[in-house]
C-alpha cells in the first residue's frame, strides 16, 4: 500500500493545531523557543512550522528577531492565518525544507520542532539548513524518541495493530518516532558538514482531560488518520473508539498524563 507520510491536509490540521499541539507539542515548543533565545538571532528560518506553536514561542521569546516561518503542507500556514492572527508579524510561507527558496547565508538560526523526521533524505535536509546559514550560525531542531517512550503514541499503535493485525498502521512508529539513533542523527549531521553537535534526551508529561483526547489527536490528527481510512472506509469513529477504551484501560477515565520523551539537537558550522 503505498504511502504519503507528509501531506498533512484535509481536517487533519484542525484536529492537530486542537488537540496534539497540547497535548505534546507546547511544552517542547517553550523549551525550544528558551533554546533560540540563548543564541539570538536577529533572523531566523524555522521548517516545518506546521501550526506554528514553536513559531509563536519564539515570538514571545525573541520580540525583536525577524523570523520566517515556513510548511511544506500550504493547508497548515492556511490554518495558521485564520485561526493565529498573533502570527500575523511573523513572514510565513509555504516552502520544502529540502529545496528551501532562501539565499545563502541568510540566517543567523534555523529552527525546526519535530520535522526533520518527515525529510525522505535527511542529509539533504540538513545540507539545506547548513547553506541558509550564517557563518557561526545555529541549527536547533527536535525528533521524537522510540515509541515506547511515548505511552499515548505506543498505545494507540498497539490498539490499531490489534484492529488490523494483517495490515497494521504504522505511522506513528514509522516516521515520527523512526528517526531516534543520536549516532545516525549524528552521522546525517555530520555529513551534511555541520559541527559541534549536542543531542540531549529530554523527558516531559502529556497530560489530557480524558483518554478520548489523545486517541482523536492521534487518530483524527496526524496521517495516522489516511491509514485508518485506507484500511477501513468508514472505520474511523471505531478505531478512535477502540483507541479511547484502550488508553482508559490503561491510565484511567478521568484526566489522564503520559510519559513522552524527544531528542532535543544543536549544530553549527
Amino acid at each position: 500500500m503505498a504511502t504519503d507520510d507528509t501531506a498533512f491536509a484535509g481536517s487533519i490540521p484542525e484536529f492537530y493545531d486542537r488537540f496534539m499541539v497540547p497535548l505534546i507539542f507546547d511544552c517542547y515548543a517553550r523549551d525550544m523557543a528558551r533554546r533560540v533565545a540563548a543564541v539570538r538571532p536577529r533572523r531566523l528560518l524555522e521548517a516545518a512550522a506546521g501550526t506554528g506553536a514553536v513559531t509563536r514561542a519564539m515570538s514571545a521569546a525573541l520580540p525583536d528577531a525577524e523570523i520566517v516561518a515556513t510548511d511544506l503542507n500550504q493547508a497548515m500556514i492556511d490554518h495558521v492565518a485564520a485561526h493565529h492572527p498573533a502570527a500575523g508579524r511573523v513572514q510565513w510561507q509555504q516552502a520544502d525544507a529540502l529545496a528551501l527558496p532562501f539565499g545563502d547565508a541568510s540566517f543567523d538560526a534555523v529552527v525546526c520542532q519535530f520535522g526533520a523526521m518527515f525529510f525522505p533524505d535527511k542529509v539533504k535536509g540538513y545540507g539545506e539548513a547548513r547553506r541558509v546559514l550564517k557563518p557561526g550560525g545555529s541549527y536547533l531542531f527536535s525528533v521524537w524518541d522510540r515509541i515506547s517512550d511515548n505511552e499515548f503514541a505506543d498505545v494507540v499503535t498497539q490498539t490499531l495493530a490489534r484492529m488490523f493485525p494483517d495490515d497494521p498502521p504504522r505511522f506513528l512508529a514509522r516516521t515520527p518516532h523512526g528517526y531516534y539513533e543520536p549516532d545516525r542523527i549524528r552521522d546525517d549531521l555530520t555529513a551534511a558538514g555541520f559541527r559541534d553537535i549536542s543531542i540531549e534526551s529530554v523527558d516531559d508529561v502529556s497530560d489530557a482531560a480524558s483518554p478520548r483526547d489523545p486517541a482523536v489527536a492521534y487518530c483524527h490528527g496526524t496521517l495516522l488518520r489516511n491509514e485508518i481510512e485506507e484500511r477501513a472506509p468508514g472505520g474511523l469513529a471505531r478505531a478512535t473508539d477502540a483507541a479511547t477504551e484502550a488508553l482508559a484501560e490503561a491510565f484511567g477515565t478521568g484526566k489522564v498524563s503520559g510519559r513522552i520523551r524527544a531528542l532535543m539537537i544543536a549544530a553549527s558550522i
